[in-house]
C-alpha cells in the first residue's frame, strides 16, 4: 500500500479511470494505482480535484493538510468506523482510574526510550550521558508511585527538559539548539522535530477514528481547542523512537545539511526547503515501513506503521474490558 506526500507547492491532484494523478508545475505527470493508495497528505498550496477527493471518500482514504513548513491543519475523511458505544467509554477515562494507569505506562515507556536514545547516541559520539541517564532513570522509577496524571506529566515534563539538554549535545554543531521551540520552530533541528510530531500525530488520528474511538477525548493530556489529545497521548511512547532518532540519524548522518533550510524575512522560524523537505519524507516513509521486534505481546516482527496500529488496536481493547493492564507500551532495547 502507499502513502503519497505532495511536498511542492502548484501541484494539481486528480483522478482518472483507476489512477490518482498528480500533475506537477513543470508538467510532468505522476500515477498512482488508486487501489494501492492508503493516504494523501498535501503540504502548501497544491490543489486536490473534488472527483478525487469522493474518490478517497468511497475508499476509506484520508487527505490531509499541512502547512509549508508542517504546521497540521486537518483532514478530510470517511465517517464509517465511528463506534459510538466505545466512544461514549472512552469519554469517561478523563480523571479515571484507568487513565492514571495507562498514563504511568506511557510515560514511564517514554522516558525510557529517552533515556535508551541518549546512550546510543553517546556512545557513538563518545560524550559522557551517565549522569543525565541517572537523573532521568530516577524520574522513572517515581512514575509507578504517581497519585494523579497531574503528578506524572510533572515528571515527564522534567525528564524532557534533561533529555533534550543533552541531546542538544549530542548533534553536529552546525544543528545545535537550546532546547524545544515550537511554533514556529526557532531552529533546524527543532523544525524537523515539529514536522515529524506533526506527521506521526495524523498517523494516530487516522489510526484511532479506524478503530471506532474519538482522536479529540483523551485520557492524558489537559482538553485543548482543536487538539486531539488522544492522540496525543499514544503518540508519546513513540515520539523519540520514530522522529528524535530519525531527526539524529539525517543530521549526524550528514543526510541533510543547513542548505536545505530557509528562514522567512517577514516572520519568525526555520523551515525546510523543498529539497530538505523530500530528504526528510523519505527518510520518515523508509522507518515507518521498517520493520522491528519492540511490542512484547506479539512473537514476530512487523513493521512501525502496524506497531502503531496494534497499539491503537489495544487500547480499544483497554476501553471494552476497562482493564488497563492489557495495554503494553513500546519498550526500546
Amino acid at each position: 500500500m502507499g502513502y503519497l506526500y505532495i511536498t511542492e507547492s502548484d501541484a494539481q491532484i486528480g483522478v482518472a479511470e483507476s489512477y490518482v494523478t498528480v500533475k506537477h508545475k513543470d508538467g510532468s505527470l505522476t500515477k498512482i494505482p488508486v487501489e494501492t493508495l492508503e493516504a494523501v497528505s498535501i503540504f502548501g498550496r497544491s490543489q486536490i480535484t473534488t472527483q478525487c477527493i469522493q474518490e478517497c471518500l468511497k475508499r476509506g482514504v484520508p487527505v490531509s493538510y499541512y502547512s509549508k513548513g508542517g504546521t497540521y491543519f486537518g483532514r478530510i475523511h470517511s465517517t464509517g468506523h465511528i463506534n459510538v458505544a466505545r466512544q461514549r467509554k472512552q469519554a469517561c477515562l478523563l480523571g479515571s482510574e484507568l487513565a492514571l494507569k495507562l498514563s504511568k505506562k506511557i510515560i514511564k515507556s517514554k522516558m525510557h526510550n529517552q533515556y535508551v536514545v541518549l546512550q546510543r547516541y553517546g556512545k557513538s559520539r563518545g560524550v559522557d550521558v551517565s549522569q543525565t541517564c541517572t537523573q532521568m532513570k530516577i524520574l522513572m522509577e517515581k512514575a509507578p508511585d504517581c497519585t494523579s496524571v497531574e503528578q506524572i506529566m510533572g515528571y515527564e515534563g522534567n525528564a524532557a527538559k534533561l533529555y533534550f539538554q543533552m541531546l542538544s549535545l549530542l548533534v553536529e554543531p552546525a544543528f545545535s539548539f537550546n532546547g524545544r521551540s515550537r511554533r514556529p520552530p526557532m531552529d533546524a533541528f527543532n523544525s524537523m522535530l515539529s514536522l515529524g510530531y506533526s506527521v506521526l500525530m495524523n498517523e494516530f488520528y487516522g489510526k484511532i477514528e479506524n478503530k471506532g474511538l474519538h482522536p479529540y477525548f483523551g485520557f492524558m493530556h489537559q482538553d485543548r481547542e482543536k487538539h486531539p489529545t488522544l492522540a496525543s497521548d499514544l503518540m508519546e511512547e513513540w515520539r523519540a523512537v520514530i522522529v528524535d532518532s530519525l531527526v539524529m540519524s539525517l543530521v549526524n548522518g550528514h543526510e541533510i545539511l543547513e542548505e536545505h533550510f530557509y528562514q522567512e524575512e517577514e516572520s519568525p522560524g526555520v523551515f525546510l526547503t523543498k529539497a530538505g523537505m523530500s530528504i526528510f519524507i523519505k527518510k520518515l516513509e523508509d522507518k515507518m515501513r521498517k520493520d522491528i521486534h519492540y511490542l512484547d505481546y506479539i512473537d514476530y516482527s512487523v513493521s512501525f506503521r502496524r506497531a502503531m496500529e496494534l497499539q491503537v488496536a489495544s487500547l480499544s481493547k483497554v476501553i471494552e474490558e476497562e482493564n488497563a493492564e492489557m495495554y503494553h507500551p513500546i519498550w526500546i532495547r
